[in-house]
């Protein structure tokens, strides 16, 4: 998870970008994190998604194949 130390600073570059502009130097700090963050978003996002189970009216299991698959093979790779 992106600690709230990073999401200060992308707020702080975004403020300063809008109001001044930014140095090279900082061009480059703001890109990192917000791929940083990006890529945090993601995996969170595939986790969350991966652990949703469909069920019917009558309780049944209706879970895609493929979201079943999906969901050991990253339970798998997470341990």
């Amino acid at each position: 998870m992106v600690s709230p130390k990073t999401l200060n600073r992308i707020n702080e570059l975004s403020k300063k970008s809008k109001a001044e502009g930014l140095t090279p130097d900082e061009k480059i700090e703001q890109e990192k994190l917000r791929k940083e963050y990006l890529a945090d978003f993601r995996s969170r996002m595939v986790d969350e998604l991966t652990s949703i189970k469909i069920v019917d009216e009558k309780g049944n299991d209706i879970t895609p194949a493929k979201l079943k698959i999906a969901k050991a093979i990253r339970k798998r790779n997470l341990h």
